[in-house]
C-alpha cells in the first residue's frame, strides 16, 4: 500500500503519519493527543505556554493586591486610626478593663454535682477575693460547667459586692473585733505594731492582703471552710470605724471624742 503523508499542525507541531499508524516527527512530540487518527504522546509546547501565561497572570494580580494592601494600611496609620482592642467577654459584669486597678485571687475551686430525675449534672464553683490594696475589697462565688468560666464569673461577683474599709496608722485595725459569720464561721481580728505583717491563714490571709493591711492578727476559730471564712472577715471589716468616723458621726471633734 502506498505510502501518503498527512501534514496537520496542532500545538505549533507538524505531525507525519502513515496507513499503518506509525508517527515520524522531526521534532520531539512533547504532547499526548489525538488529532486525525494520529496519537502523540507528552505535553505540547502551546499548553506549556499556556501554564505559563496564567501564572505571569496570577502573580501580577497578587503583587497589586499587596501594593493596595500596603498602601491602605499606611493611609490608616498616617490618619491615626488604630484598631480598637477586642472587649473580653459579654454581659453586664464581665470584660473588665484590665486597668482598673483590682487584684483578683482565686481562694477556692471546688466541683459540686447536683442530682436530678435525669441523672446527675457536675459543674465548678469558684471563689474570688478581689481588692485594690488601698482599702476596698470584695467576695464573690459562682459556679459554672467549666473553671475559667466559674472564676470569672466570681471576679464579676466580687466587684460587685465591694466594701470600704477602714485603715488605720500603721496599716492596722483601728480596733479589735471578734465577728460570727454564717456556717459557724467565727473569726477573731486586731491590730498589730508596725513591721509584725500579716498573721492569718487560709481565706483570712488573702482578704486581709488585698484589703490594704500590713500589719494584723486573725485567727479562725470556728469552721474552716474558705467561703464563709472570707466572707465573715469582710463583714468584720465592714464593722469597724476610725475615730474620726466615729467623730465625725456624733458631731464632735476627736479632742471632745477622747475628753468625753
Amino acid at each position: 500500500m502506498a505510502a501518503f503523508a498527512i501534514t496537520q499542525a496542532f500545538a505549533g507541531l507538524t505531525l507525519r503519519g502513515s496507513s499503518a499508524g506509525n508517527v515520524a516527527t522531526s521534532k520531539p512530540i512533547a504532547a499526548k493527543a489525538h488529532f486525525g487518527g494520529v496519537r502523540a504522546l507528552g505535553k505540547s509546547a502551546f499548553a506549556q505556554r499556556a501554564k505559563a501565561q496564567r501564572l505571569q497572570v496570577r502573580a501580577e494580580a497578587e503583587a497589586d493586591d499587596a501594593s493596595e494592601a500596603n498602601a491602605a494600611t499606611q493611609a490608616t496609620m498616617d490618619e491615626g486610626d488604630a484598631p480598637r482592642p477586642r472587649a473580653r467577654g459579654r454581659g453586664r459584669g464581665r470584660g473588665k478593663p484590665e486597668g482598673d486597678g483590682l487584684t483578683e485571687n482565686v481562694v477556692q475551686v471546688q466541683r459540686v454535682t447536683k442530682v436530678t430525675k435525669g441523672g446527675s449534672n457536675m459543674s465548678f464553683r469558684a471563689t474570688v477575693v478581689v481588692g485594690d490594696g488601698a482599702g476596698k475589697v470584695g467576695v464573690g462565688c459562682a459556679k459554672a460547667r467549666e473553671v475559667q468560666v466559674a472564676v470569672t464569673k466570681a471576679a464579676a461577683d466580687a466587684r460587685k459586692q465591694m466594701v470600704a474599709v477602714p485603715i488605720a496608722k500603721g496599716a492596722s485595725f483601728p480596733h479589735r473585733v471578734t465577728v460570727k459569720g454564717s456556717g459557724g464561721a467565727v473569726v477573731m481580728l486586731r491590730p498589730a505594731g508596725p513591721g509584725t505583717g500579716v498573721i492569718a491563714g487560709g481565706s483570712c490571709r488573702t482578704v486581709l492582703e488585698l484589703a490594704g493591711y500590713k500589719n494584723c492578727f486573725a485567727k479562725q476559730l470556728g469552721s474552716s471552710n474558705p467561703l464563709n471564712n472570707a466572707r465573715a472577715v469582710v463583714k468584720g471589716l465592714a464593722e469597724m470605724r476610725t475615730y474620726k468616723q466615729v467623730a465625725a458621726e456624733r458631731d464632735m471633734t476627736v479632742e471632745e471624742l477622747f475628753a468625753a
